[in-house]
């Protein structure tokens, strides 16, 4: 085995087997005779698909960009601090909702700055359990959607705008509310003609999910307290490691991407994150940025985040950890196990972060290995092709019921115990004919799990509330699968998950194997001015969601519960675990 050591602020290492460390090195060594760094920053699509892949860089020199108007994020946050706002409510999907959720989860509440939440689920209980949390009189909302036209921040402007106009009247409500959005887009007529607070603009340059620091990321970090010039600063000195003149092999973000490039095309390709509880959920971002830009054209990275860490023969040989430990604050169990890995001949990736606010040194780091990677892998890494699919057919869904009040009849394959599985004709097919005449619950779950081989992954897919009780649940699902089958695991929350891991699953490779959970709910809100109600939304979702999968010959099974969600997972729970014995 060898352990190199980059030269870098926020100290990255690896431990690769020497004919990998070779390779690696070999690519290194490419990217520096035929100048590739100097390409990537002089946005040569030919370090791609030479398609359109230049008109998607600007992120490179957007740190610099913010610092020359750092007065404007200081303003607003010393505006809203004076206001008085109790809460800042975020209402957003992917790359505009994910960077202010790390902000948030990792900076907490600041003294004298409002709370901020984060909305990004048409799940009903929970958009009503987040407005049960904050004061109405005392929120601004934060409307942000890069393209305008995304479903779900338009509708919860819709909901939260007629909220604020019953408590404040309808003169008040355009004084609680701020756009982020590009220039030109529908999201910006609606903010003037409502007259919101402020509009801040994104850069078309930048792609969403590239965005955490532009203006989708800062302006809600700042009114939440963040230093932003501090973070921002630190963040430059990662830029200035990563820039066109220092060399392949110096270049943390190049040498982090040639790693994750060279490993995919060996087959380790599900990139197993580990962070420090302090920084936890960087994972949530780095799911979306690896997943949508490289997981298309049957190739890709499959980010595993959140998966405890368990002893080394659990594993396979299609892994690399990635351990993101917080100096100020590490836990000596991830230590102990991290090293049991390395022992054990697991490849790893050690990044040191300083403190939380070198943070945004790994969103650079990050974007600039995914755009690397992208380049080794031979994929477009800034389009995402497949997501738009299943915003296809949840259009067409919503556009259906607006006409009709209903949404297409399902007929289900098998109904017990309070639960019904659907799926399409194909899997129903395999499935039917490996059940022979165990055709119950037990029987479709069992061979539905048999379906998972070595090198395969197992996703949970849960378009239900996201809450402490069912994640415990979920990951005890998850982690039952994990140990018996000894394959990588995922569970995204949908419709969440849609704009991040979701292109990965539907285009990248088809190794996934795919457990759909939906429910009844329990209650239900109506969305302004629409026959369709959040409940009818995220059905829609769900359904275009499993229609691409099925399009895209996924493995995948749909499990819809009750309205009590919490019995149904604990009866799923029960019958995974009774298979997997």
């Amino acid at each position: 085995m060898i352990t190199k050591i980059t030269k870098a602020l926020n100290r990255q290492t690896y431990y690769l087997p020497e004919n990998l460390a070779q390779k690696v090195q070999e690519f290194l060594e490419d990217w520096q005779a035929n100048h590739k760094v100097q390409q990537l920053w002089a946005e040569n699509a030919s370090l791609w698909t030479d398609t359109d892949e230049n008109r998607w860089l600007g992120w490179l020199g957007i740190t610099e960009d913010q610092l020359a108007h750092i007065d404007r994020l200081k303003e607003l946050a010393q505006e809203v601090k004076s206001e008085g706002f109790s809460h800042i409510l975020l209402l957003g999907m992917g790359g505009s909702s994910l960077c202010p959720e790390v902000m948030k989860l990792t900076f907490g509440k600041l003294l004298g700055y409002p709370e901020l939440y984060v909305l990004d689920s048409t799940d009903p209980a929970q958009i009503k359990a987040i407005e049960r949390k904050i004061d109405l009189t005392k929120t601004l909302f934060v409307v942000s959607s890069k393209s305008g036209g995304t479903l779900e921040p338009n509708i919860f402007k819709q909901y939260f705008w007629e909220r604020v106009q019953q408590v404040l009247g309808a003169e008040q409500a355009g004084k609680r509310f701020i756009a982020i959005t590009d220039p030109k887009s529908k999201l910006q007529q609606v903010a003037q003609g409502d007259r919101f607070r402020h509009i801040f603009f994104g850069l078309p340059s930048i792609g969403g999910r590239y965005s955490a620091l532009s203006n989708f990321g800062m302006v809600p970090a700042a009114i939440m307290g963040v230093d932003v010039e501090k973070f921002l600063n630190s963040t430059e000195e990662m830029a200035q490691a990563c820039a066109a003149n220092v060399p392949a092999g110096d270049n943390p973000g190049v040498v982090l991407g040639t790693i994750l490039g060279v490993l995919a095309k060996q087959g380790r390709d599900k990139i197993t994150l580990i962070a420090s509880p302090g920084i936890s959920d960087l994972g949530a971002w780095l799911e979306q940025l690896l997943a949508e830009s490289t997981g298309k054209d049957g190739k890709g990275l499959i980010p595993i985040d959140q998966e405890p860490l368990s002893s080394p023969n659990i594993y396979g040989s299609d892994r690399l950890f990635v351990y993101v430990r917080l100096e100020s604050a590490p836990n000596p169990a991830q230590d102990a196990a991290v090293a049991a890995l390395e022992q054990a001949g697991q490849l790893t990736v050690r990044i040191s972060v300083t403190d939380p606010y070198h943070l945004g040194q790994e969103f650079f780091r990050w974007e600039i290995a995914t755009a690397v990677a992208g380049s080794i892998i031979e994929i477009n890494a800034f389009n995402q092709p497949d997501v738009e699919a299943s915003k296809i057919v949840t259009r067409q869904l919503t556009a259906a019921y607006e006409k009709t009040g209903t949404l297409p009849a399902e007929t289900p394959i098998l109904r017990e115990e309070g639960i019904e599985l659907f799926t399409d004709q194909k899997n129903a097919a395999e499935l039917l004919s490996a059940v022979g005449n165990d055709q119950s619950l037990v029987g479709y779950l069992r061979s539905h799990l048999n379906r998972l081989q070595v090198g395969d992954y197992f996703a949970l897919l849960a378009y239900v509330e996201m809450n402490d009780l069912h994640l415990e649940q979920l990951q005890a699902i998850r982690l039952a699968v994990r140990d018996a089958k000894k394959v990588a695991t995922c569970l995204g929350f949908g419709p969440r998950f849609l704009h991040s891991t979701g292109q990965a699953y539907k285009g990248g490779p088809n190794t996934g194997v795919f457990l759909q959970i939906t429910c009844k709910d329990a209650i239900d809100l109506p969305v302004p001015q629409q026959k369709y109600s959040f409940g009818v939304v995220k059905a829609a979702q769900a359904r275009g969601d499993f229609q691409v999968l099925a399009e895209r010959d996924r493995r995948t099974l749909r499990v819809h519960l009750g309205s009590d969600v919490q019995a149904g997972l604990k009866t799923l729970q029960r019958v995974i675990k009774q298979i997997l014995i």
